[in-house]
């Protein structure tokens, strides 16, 4: 077994025509839209239509690509195990763009590629290390859309018009969600010239929001793939098929696509999530839809409020100088309005009964422990408010 490098190494000889595209390449292409395409690849407005590996490889702004420094060698090592195979090394890419809006905190990029059998591949990125963009996966447990939601519809039709046939779309974490969403709810024409979907870890929708699309129309050319402890990609997501994929470490580092665990030409899949991360999203899903907008609306702007106090626009700058960060957060906890504070604690309040509830006639003692616990923590919270 090995993640989706070892994969390319394996497979990355054989054409498409030889091994038709699958989950497994889908992730490829997900992650592969996370790197920077700025100044190298043409922009969705562009007269140039689209640009080579080998174009991209030679470019002077090359090195560009690998601006989040987190993934810089898993990134590096993915381009160029893609240049050099036979399935990826024809591949073109045409129709990048990437919008960070911090006041309307929209953070949008998506890119198509021309894979060498022909076919296209919509794919929308994910959250990156731009803060405005965790504001926005958060944004998207409210009932109403986000921008970025709206301009990934915009984009799956503007796309449409200018490549041949049938498409695939897909994309990771938030990606997989505007792939999602795109599909439900471009036009119709457009809604039938895609082949398949692929959410690998996005995050799902509010009922509401699925009840005013053509969800249904789609639902069966969804290929979900989640990680055995996942937390994003089963945020809001209460139905539907999924698959579950190992991964080689634990917990909500599972979200990266480099540790997921491929068999062969396949994902290695597990029976079932974690039980015990199951029964947290279930019970976060739970809270989720228990607030109405304006309670959503609190906890939100005054999680991300605080976030900000670390005076960093990136989630690379603030892990960086994690110790600073922390204690910047910690101020600015002291900052809240005495209203908004009590706000945050009930709706924190909320949280915890609902895990306690769904939790008590499993571990009924220790559960009462934790509670003794959080009751004299929201007590010291709610004096600091109260002075």
């Amino acid at each position: 077994m090995g993640t989706i490098l070892d994969y390319l190494k394996e497979y990355g000889d054989y054409t498409l025509q030889e091994k038709p595209l699958s989950e497994v390449d889908s992730l490829v292409l997900s992650q592969f839209a996370y790197l920077k395409f700025d100044e190298v690849a043409p922009g969705a407005d562009e007269e140039q239509t689209m640009v080579s590996l080998r174009e991209i490889a030679e470019h002077e702004k090359y090195d560009s690509l690998y601006g989040d420094e987190r993934y810089r060698k898993e990134n590096t090592a993915l381009f160029q195990a893609m240049y050099h195979g036979r399935r990826f090394g024809g591949l073109k890419v045409e129709s990048y763009v990437n919008y960070i809006d911090l006041e309307t905190e929209t953070q949008f990029s998506a890119v198509t590629f021309l894979l060498p059998n022909g076919i296209s591949y919509v794919a929308y990125r994910g959250t990156d290390e731009n803060i405005v963009g965790w504001k926005e996966d958060m944004n998207l447990a409210f009932s109403e859309p986000v921008r970025g939601q709206y301009m990934s519809v915009d984009y799956l039709e503007r796309v449409a018009r200018r490549i041949q046939g049938d498409f695939y779309v897909g994309g990771h974490s938030k990606g997989g969600n505007l792939a999602t969403y795109a599909s439900m709810n471009c036009r119709e024409e457009v809604r039938r010239r895609i082949f398949a979907i692929f959410d690998h870890d996005g995050p799902g929708f509010r009922p509401e929001v699925k009840e005013q699309s053509a969800y249904d129309e789609i639902a069966d050319r969804i290929h979900k793939t989640i990680p055995h402890s996942s937390l994003v990609g089963m945020l809001l997501y209460t139905d539907g098929a999924y698959r579950v994929v190992e991964s080689k470490t634990i917990g909500l580092a599972q979200h990266n696509p480099y540790t997921w665990l491929v068999d062969g030409d396949h994902f290695r899949i597990v029976e079932e999530l974690y039980e015990g991360r199951r029964f947290m999203d279930e019970a976060l899903n739970q809270w989720i839809l228990s607030l109405d907008q304006e309670q959503m609306h609190t906890f939100v702007d005054t999680f991300y409020q605080i976030i900000l106090a670390s005076e960093t626009d990136n989630l690379i700058d603030f892990t960086a100088n994690w110790f600073q960060s922390i204690q910047k957060i910690s101020a600015a906890l002291k900052e809240i309005d005495p209203e908004t504070g009590k706000i945050m604690i009930r709706i924190m309040k909320s949280l915890f009964d609902i895990v306690s509830l769904n939790a008590k006639e499993r571990v009924k003692s220790r559960t009462e422990l934790q509670r003794e616990r959080f009751d004299e923590g929201m007590l010291q919270l709610e004096q600091m408010f109260t002075k």
